[in-house]
């Protein structure tokens, strides 16, 4: 059976089609919800408590240093993602 070149060319682009989604979806990566280092990335729906302000003394000036956790979305299976946001400030020197 001899199968004419505007067949060919119509099925030809659906075969490919067909076996690119057969291959990608066979291996899926199966998501990891832990992080390696807690103290920048935690997972879960409670929020975690922001640390207290710090004053660090770098000799001729000081630098308060603030962090915040911040909600950046969800899990496919619904728990929150947050991260530390630290930001930096120079303050006189008590």
């Amino acid at each position: 059976m001899k199968l004419s070149k505007a067949k060919l060319s119509r099925t030809l682009p659906l075969l490919m089609v067909a076996a690119l989604i057969a291959g990608c979806g066979s291996n899926a990566l199966t998501p990891r919800y832990t992080s390696e280092n807690p103290e920048i990335l935690r997972i879960g729906n409670d929020r975690p408590a922001d640390p207290e302000r710090t004053v660090e003394d770098l000799g001729s000036y000081c630098v308060e240093v603030t962090e915040t956790w911040e909600s950046h979305g969800t899990t496919p299976d619904g728990q929150t993602l947050w991260a530390k946001n630290t930001s930096r400030a120079v303050v006189p020197c008590d």
